[in-house]
């Protein structure tokens, strides 16, 4: 790894992962710095998050091409160029497809708010609860093809309280991902990581 990690984040809207992260590189200590953040939409504060901090930014939004496949192709090259040793979604609300995947094998991390393989897909707190589960919580991962479903890098456990309702539960954890974010982010930073199979290693 470099003496820096190069980070870029891709968001969608208020950036709330990413500004964690730009504080967390604001220590040379932590290993990385953010060099670009990425959106698929224009006027959201994740993007003046990122220019108040002074990192470029970029949007390729998807009806702005002629397919999908287009779009994915033009979000490949835009991070590209900024010549990233990892790649964070923080809470970029589209799915990549195969160009970018084979572009940033294995160097591209997404959080999801339940203990994977648990509730995977968009209402991970919700169906926690509906299922009455006692634990739930964050799982950082390796984007692969599938919905949630990439090598595991961390996972931080959060209790189901019994007044819990979505948005309260929702919050602890997104509390807790954040935390788990940035630490995990610095390992691999400082340390550097393998992907072999579903195993993630550190170091």
């Amino acid at each position: 790894m470099p003496a820096s990690a190069r980070l870029v984040v891709l968001v969608s809207g208020s950036g709330t992962n990413l500004q964690a992260l730009l504080d967390a590189c604001a220590d040379p200590a932590y290993g990385a710095r953010v060099v670009a953040v990425g959106a698929d939409r224009d006027d959201i504060e994740g993007l003046a998050r990122a220019e108040r901090a002074g990192v470029p930014t970029f949007v390729r939004r998807v009806p702005d091409y002629t397919s999908r496949e287009h779009w994915d192709r033009a979000l490949t090259d835009a991070v590209a160029a900024f010549e990233p040793d990892l790649v964070v979604s923080a809470g970029f609300m589209k799915l990549v497809g195969e160009d970018f995947l084979a572009r940033f094998e294995g160097r591209m991390l997404n959080t999801h708010p339940a203990l994977s393989p648990s509730f995977p897909g968009m209402h991970g707190p919700a169906e926690a609860l509906a299922y009455g589960v006692k634990v739930t919580g964050a799982t950082l991962f390796v984007v692969d093809g599938g919905i949630d479903t990439g090598p595991i890098v961390a996972q931080v456990a959060v209790p189901v309280e019994d007044g819990d309702d979505q948005a309260s539960l929702h919050e602890r954890i997104k509390a807790a991902e954040r935390a788990m974010l940035v630490e995990s982010v610095g390992r691999m930073a400082r340390a550097g990581w393998s992907v072999d199979g579903r195993r993630v290693r550190l170091g």
